[in-house]
């Protein structure tokens, strides 16, 4: 699975870019060249284009039989869904979906939910979710990227900038690493990342993702990892729905 977002929409958070230096920048790819290139690696893959070049693909090519992808456009949200969830019956039950309703479809079901109607953390959705999954989630009408993998980190999801700094993801780490450089990283397991607010841990809501930098002998960032900062806490989780205050959410160092 692939997806490709302008800045003003991804809104990557910066430090994917820490490692960028300009004799770097040669090694990323544009938007249309990481297109380009996943038609050839992937020729089973469909495309599905949305405004101003952005736009998400799928394939069912190289796909583990035990994480199986599938994709569903519903009311103008598109999610790409790789894995399993062992509680799809109690899930379809909650939000009132037949039995035939496939993993993808109940993430677009919850997510509107959470949108549309839930005064609660999304946090509290992804938690729902037992099984090893990833997904890639985009709301055409919001502009909203939605995007989570499983706390054992068991579906391998990445993501990364291209040459202009828009937000790649992917579940293959051959093809991100040859359309973004150095300048990708594997998606932190146990978290979402909602291009509004960023990116928390389902499990450890109340304590700060942070960027960690790894230097290499010359001293120069040649990678960074996402990772639960145990010892920094938020004043609040962001909420949706009625109860929304996404922008009063702040960092408290050493709680």
């Amino acid at each position: 699975m692939l997806a490709v977002f302008e800045q003003s929409i991804g809104k990557p958070p910066p430090e994917l870019s820490l490692a960028q230096a300009a004799i770097l920048k040669k090694e990323a790819k544009t938007r249309e060249e990481i297109a380009e290139s996943f038609k050839t690696w992937k020729q089973d893959s469909s495309f599905y284009h949305l405004f101003n070049g952005n736009f998400m693909a799928f394939s069912h090519g190289n796909e583990n039989p035990l994480q199986p992808r599938s994709i569903v456009v519903m009311d103008d949200v598109f999610c790409i869904f790789s894995g399993v969830l062992d509680n799809t019956f109690d899930l379809r039950k909650h939000y009132g979906l037949s039995r035939q309703a496939t993993e993808a479809m109940i993430m677009v079901e919850a997510y509107k939910v959470l949108r549309d109607r839930a005064p609660y953390p999304p946090d509290q959705v992804i938690k729902e979710l037992e099984g090893k999954f990833a997904f890639i989630l985009f709301d055409s009408k919001a502009s909203t990227l939605f995007l989570a993998r499983d706390r054992d980190g068991c579906v391998p999801l990445h993501w990364g900038t291209a040459a202009d700094g828009s937000l790649v993801c992917s579940d293959d780490s051959e093809f991100i690493q040859a359309s973004c450089g150095k300048f990708y990283t594997p998606f932190p397991p146990g978290c979402i990342f909602i291009s509004d607010t960023g990116l928390i841990s389902f499990d450890h809501p109340l304590h700060k993702v942070k960027a960690i930098a790894r230097e290499d002998d010359e001293g120069n960032i040649n990678a960074v990892i996402f990772q639960v900062d145990l010892y920094t806490k938020l004043h609040s989780i962001p909420r949706r729905g009625s109860a929304a205050n996404w922008a009063g959410t702040t960092a408290v160092e050493g709680d």
